[in-house]
């Protein structure tokens, strides 16, 4: 099981550090990413990171302010998000799959996180 926390409520320009503990299993060789999904709008994927650390995959409208990372050895992931907007608003979820390739395509995924709410006030 995958449990996000850290989510909360800050202000435009502000940061926040979202956290993925994984219980029950190890994910250490797992790809894990984080997907967000905004009132009315459909999921969409955020960040990702390989099993390996060595490979980080972020969409655009992220790049340059947020950053992912894992600890292994605690069997967590990490999503750091920095100069915050109030369009990142949503519930950011965290997710895993068995394949070693990072996708952003939401249905790849294999175990989901119940999810964490960030809201960014203007």
């Amino acid at each position: 099981q995958l449990q996000a926390s850290g989510g909360g409520l800050v202000q435009a320009g502000g940061s926040l550090r979202l956290s993925c503990a994984a219980s029950g299993r190890t994910f250490s060789s797992y790809t894990m990413s984080w997907f967000r999904q905004a009132p009315g709008k459909e999921r969409e994927f955020v960040a990702g990171i390989s099993w390996s650390r060595d490979t980080t995959y972020y969409a655009d409208f992220v790049k340059g302010r947020f950053t992912i990372s894992r600890d292994n050895a605690k069997n967590t992931v990490y999503l750091k998000m920095n100069m915050l907007k109030p369009e990142d608003t949503a519930v950011y979820y965290c997710a895993a799959r068995t394949n070693l390739v990072i996708t952003p395509t939401a249905r790849s995924y294999d175990y989901w996180g119940q999810g964490t709410l960030v809201t960014v006030s203007s």
